[in-house]
Order: C-alpha cells, then sequence, then structure tokens
C-alpha cells in the first residue's frame, strides 16, 4: 500500500497536469466548433465538429505566408545569437582583458531598459537604411534584444566547465580555436539547446517590433497576422484559435527535438569527461 503522501504527490501531479492541458483542450475544441456555437453557451464536449477554421486559416488568411516569416525570422537569429552569444560568452569566460566586468555588465544593462522605449529610434534608423519592411528589419533588433541572455547564460555555464580539460588540450596543442570547437562545444550541447530555445520562443512570440517594423502581409509574423484577423465588425474567434494552435506546432516540435539532444548531450559530456 502506498503512503499517504506519495498518493498526495500523485494527486498534485495531476491536478498540474489538468490546469496545463484544460486550456489547450479548451481551445482545440474551439477551433473545431462552427462560429455560430461560438458565440452560443460552450460544452466541454461539442456536438459539432468541423475543420472550416482550419480551412479558412489557408485559403483566407493564407497563414502559410506568416509561418514562413517567423521561421525565417526566428531560426535566422537564433543562428546569429548562437554564434555570436559563444564567442563573446568564451571570452569572457577564459580570457583575461581589460575591461571585461565592464563588458558583462555593459551587456546585461542592455536587456533592462523596455522595447517600447527603442521603437522610435530604432523606426528611424531602420527607414534611413532603407530595411523597414524586410527580414533584416526584425532579425537585427531580435538579435540585439536576444543577444544579452545568450551571453550571460552561456559565460556562467563555461566558468562552471572544468578548466583542465581545456588546459590539457592547450598541453597537447591545440589552439584556444581548436579547444573551443573540440572541448568546449561538445559539452556545452545542454546549454547551447538552452539558449537556442529562448531565443527561438522570443522571436516566435514577439509582437511589438514585428508590428512596427513591417507595413504588409508580404513580411508579418505569426502574432502579428493572428492579431490581424479581426474585421472592423467580427471577431473570427475560431480563426484565431486555430491559428493560435498551428503556430504552437513549430514551438512544440523544437522543444522535444531539442530535449533529445539536451539528453545526448550530457551522455557524451559524461563519456568525454
Amino acid at each position: 500500500m502506498r503512503p499517504p503522501g506519495r498518493w498526495l504527490a500523485t494527486l498534485g501531479a495531476l491536478a498540474a497536469v489538468a490546469v496545463v492541458a484544460f486550456p489547450l483542450y479548451w481551445a482545440l475544441v474551439a477551433s473545431l466548433t462552427p462560429e455560430a456555437g461560438l458565440a452560443a453557451r460552450p460544452h466541454l464536449v461539442p456536438s459539432t465538429l468541423v475543420l472550416d477554421h482550419y480551412r479558412s486559416l489557408f485559403t483566407q488568411h493564407d497563414f502559410w505566408r506568416p509561418l514562413r516569416n517567423s521561421l525565417v525570422v526566428a531560426t535566422t537569429t537564433t543562428a546569429l545569437c548562437l554564434v555570436l552569444g559563444t564567442l563573446a560568452a568564451y571570452a569572457l569566460a577564459r580570457l583575461s582583458f581589460p575591461g571585461k566586468s565592464g563588458i558583462l555588465a555593459a551587456v546585461l544593462a542592455a536587456s533592462v531598459f523596455p522595447q517600447i522605449s527603442f521603437v522610435s529610434p530604432l523606426y528611424l534608423m531602420l527607414r534611413a537604411l532603407g530595411l523597414v519592411d524586410t527580414y533584416p528589419a526584425l532579425i537585427v533588433p531580435y538579435a540585439t534584444f536576444s543577444l544579452p541572455l545568450t551571453v550571460w547564460l552561456l559565460t556562467t555555464h563555461f566558468r562552471a566547465l572544468p578548466i583542465e580539460l581545456e588546459e590539457a588540450a592547450r598541453v597537447d596543442g591545440a589552439t584556444r580555436t581548436r579547444v573551443l570547437v573540440s572541448v568546449v562545444l561538445p559539452l556545452s550541447l545542454p546549454a547551447l539547446a538552452t539558449a537556442a530555445i529562448l531565443v527561438f520562443l522570443y522571436c516566435w512570440n514577439e509582437f511589438l517590433l514585428a508590428l512596427s517594423f513591417t507595413l504588409g502581409p508580404e513580411r508579418w509574423t505569426v502574432p502579428v497576422a493572428i492579431a490581424l484577423f479581426r474585421g472592423q465588425f467580427v471577431v473570427p474567434w475560431g480563426d484565431i484559435v486555430a491559428g493560435a494552435l498551428v503556430a504552437t506546432l513549430p514551438v512544440a516540435g523544437l522543444v522535444v527535438v531539442a530535449q533529445r539532444w539536451i539528453v545526448r548531450g550530457l551522455t557524451a559530456g559524461a563519456v568525454k569527461g
């Protein structure tokens, strides 16, 4: 017989799962309910299920376009932040040079200011460069706001790695770049995957800059496209919920893939250690 504490823990876990899963279930039901049924009294188990909202999503709203835009912007920004953030974080963690602590403090301070305070000057700068309503108009600001978190996360991780492994590689004749590529990065897959997920999620969900720096549906990202489904007199709640569910699929896939990658990285690091 299980002790009472274990039963309580199990019930608590089931309650937490129910709290998290119920909004997703409710959104799925709403996306499969006819528009007329959404305005009436909702039911936990609807009697009629339709795919009209998903058809409307790709026929009337051309939802493939914002999905493509968000994927391009998010993946490019993530790759850029990982490359630049890894180099900067390794330098801050392992190299000695004047002003290192001040540089790290400045990097962290850049993430303190609210984004709304940068919208106007950023728009003027992008307009002067002819970049408004282009992918770089989103990639450059996104990388600017994501790099501080990436650098901070990876710097903390690099400092926690045993420096003896790097010193042994240097004794064997490896250059600093070879040490970073062959020793540090394989041991840092969990931290790199975590940073990639955080940056990708930020770029995927960001709304303010995407709304401000894009002028039409050609460059709208997923949050902007969903927000602008609303008409002057009608709010297509079914289409909005369906779009939100479709937009979660790439993020869910990334988390699943990264979770396996993290496990492989931890196992490889343990073997190499």
